[in-house]
C-alpha cells in the first residue's frame, strides 16, 4: 500500500523502518520472555518468599505473558520482516 500511494523511496523508507524496529522487537520480546521465566523460578526457588507469595503469583502472570513472548511471537518478527520485503520486491515493478 505504502508503493502504490506514495512510491518507491517512500517504500523504501518504510521497509528500513519497519526492519530495524521489528529487530529490535523481537529481541525485546524473547528476552523479556526469558527473564519472566526465569524470575518465576527463583522464586520458586524459596526467595523473595517463594510459592505462594504475592511476587509468586506476579511472577506466574509474568511467565504466562512471557513465554508465548519467548516461544512464538519473537521468533515470528523475523517471519514478517522478511515476508515484506520479499512482497516489496516482487510488487516493486508496479510502484510509480
Amino acid at each position: 500500500l505504502v508503493g502504490f500511494v506514495l512510491g518507491k523511496e517512500a517504500l523504501g523508507g518504510f521497509l528500513a523502518g519497519a526492519t530495524l524496529v521489528g529487530v529490535f522487537l523481537a529481541l525485546m520480546m524473547a528476552n523479556a520472555g526469558g527473564a519472566w521465566d526465569n524470575a518465576k523460578k527463583f522464586i520458586e526457588e524459596g526467595n523473595l518468599g517463594g510459592k505462594g507469595s504475592d511476587a509468586h503469583r506476579a511472577a506466574v502472570v509474568g511467565d504466562t505473558v512471557g513465554d508465548p513472548f519467548k516461544d512464538t511471537s519473537g521468533p515470528s518478527m523475523n517471519i514478517l520482516i522478511k515476508l515484506m520485503s520479499v512482497v516489496s520486491l516482487v510488487c516493486a515493478p508496479l510502484f510509480r
